[in-house]
């Protein structure tokens, strides 16, 4: 089993923002997949959907602990399965990676993402894999920086970087599929 967990906030006032893009990838694995919808569980402190892909069960996590402990979340699903951190694939937002890319990256320090920094407090280790999805600037004269990173994050994307994100997904889909 492996479980995927998209990182964001809960609420309509953080949909489409840059710091829920993990939440928006989690929706669209759940809908390409045909997984049922998703669901809250009160145990684990987040919405869930379960399915089978690739001869495996999989579940999809969305952590409603808000950003900053998202590990609550995270801790509580593994110690009820009885997995480890190896069985898990995290999705996140990175502002230092520019928009309509990515990166893979196991065993990491947060770089400073308070999502994923919780997530390691919880589980006493970094020795995960995460998918860090860009969502800074793709050109120097449209800083992301780290001054106004707060802001940042919490805005919402246009229509051309929504269009970035939608062809990313099928590059995302190759990446997990050798994760899993």
């Amino acid at each position: 089993m492996k479980i995927i967990i998209g990182l964001g906030n809960p609420g309509e006032k953080y949909d489409d923002t840059r710091h829920n893009i993990g939440f928006a990838m989690v929706d669209k694995l759940q809908e390409h997949w045909n997984f049922p919808a998703f669901g809250f569980n009160k145990k684990f402190q987040a919405e869930v959907s379960e399915g089978n892909h690739a001869s495996q069960k999989l579940l999809l996590l969305k952590p409603q602990t808000f950003m900053n402990l998202s590990g609550a979340a995270v801790r509580a699903i593994l110690d009820f399965y009885k997995l480890t951190p190896a069985d898990i694939i995290v999705i996140q937002d990175d502002i230092d990676i520019a928009l309509g890319t990515f990166k893979v990256a196991t065993d990491s320090r947060s770089a400073g993402h308070n999502g994923v920094q919780n997530i390691i407090d919880q589980l006493g280790t970094q020795q995960f894999t995460r998918l860090r999805l860009g969502v800074g600037a793709v050109t120097t004269d449209t800083p992301s920086c780290r001054l106004g990173a707060h802001d940042f994050v919490l805005g919402r994307f246009s229509k051309e970087e929504n269009e970035k994100i939608d062809h990313l997904f099928e590059e995302i889909l190759e990446a997990i599929k050798k994760l899993l």
